[in-house]
């Protein structure tokens, strides 16, 4: 059977993945966010998945806003980088693991989710960045194959918080249920706070990405209990992507051992957060 052996929070912001392509890292500015990423990646270097669950939002690349699904998986063999502009990011395109996904698409679905699912789909920054942070060189390919988890947090009504982490819990049975025997990664992205237009546009709310950090580990619930004007009023229009991190969460078990953690602002004009979890639940004799 599957296992799940961590779970990543982290954020998708556009620019950290072009400081990577360009070279910046070293970068007074980036410097210390890259810093602060250097004990996760060296611990997931260690413990590599054989699939990732990538849970990201497109940003109207790939998914038309005529049609928002409020959450979808991709299916493909092979995922290809978007162009979002300004050309492709000079990484590699994504592999799929189309067995993995349809079982999670007909689990989802048994367990009263309505799942669409993308054929074909090309994969923005919200997919590539997390990837990025994870695997900085990854060279002609990823170090692991990736199933797309896409979430709508940007075309009101967004799913519920609550909505999310039940979604996680689900994926963790689904996944846990898969009849291969695989490692699993699950990553939750997008956040922390920020807001690029409008009256509030800049806004970070350090205090509360704080309290976020603390209880996306200890007490997902609380986070589960806020509602969408909640994480917009504290977080930001954008801020509201932090949703993705409790699908993460409610895939892992309850028995988690926190690897690292980072914090940093800002990384554009968004407040970028790191939580790395190793899950135990999956080990012999460890409670689920």
């Amino acid at each position: 059977m599957a296992r799940i052996i961590w779970g990543l929070a982290t954020s998708h912001v556009p620019s950290i993945g072009a400081a990577m392509d360009n070279g910046k890292t070293a970068d007074d500015y980036w410097k210390p966010l890259f810093d602060g990423y250097e004990p996760a990646r060296r611990w997931m270097a260690e413990h590599t998945p054989d699939v990732a669950v990538v849970v990201y939002n497109d940003h109207a690349n790939a998914v038309d806003l005529d049609q928002v699904p409020a959450f979808a998986i991709g299916t493909a063999d092979r995922y290809p980088v978007a162009d979002e502009g300004w050309g492709r990011r000079p990484v590699p395109p994504v592999t799929g693991a189309p067995e993995l996904s349809e079982h999670l698409v007909r689990e989802l679905i048994d367990d009263s989710f309505d799942i669409t699912t993308y054929h074909r789909l090309d994969v923005d920054h919200g997919l590539t960045v997390p990837l990025s942070v994870y695997c900085p060189e990854p060279g002609q390919a990823w170090p692991c194959a990736v199933v797309p988890l896409l979430v709508n947090v940007i075309q009101y009504p967004q799913p519920t918080a609550a909505r999310c982490l039940a979604l996680g819990k689900a994926l963790g049975r689904a996944i846990r249920s898969f009849p291969q025997d695989i490692s699993v990664a699950v990553f939750g992205t997008g956040g922390m706070s920020h807001q690029l237009a409008g009256a509030r546009a800049g806004l970070i709310n350090t205090g509360f990405d704080r309290m976020f950090l603390d209880a996306i580990e200890h007490d997902p619930e609380k986070l589960a209990a806020l509602t969408r004007e909640d994480y917009i009023r504290e977080a930001g229009t954008e801020g509201i992507e932090l949703i993705m991190w409790l699908v993460m969460r409610g895939a892992l078990s309850d028995t988690i051992t926190r690897v690292h953690e980072t914090y940093h602002v800002p990384a554009s004009n968004t407040a970028a957060g790191l939580a790395l979890f190793e899950d135990l639940g999956d080990r012999e004799g460890a409670p689920a």
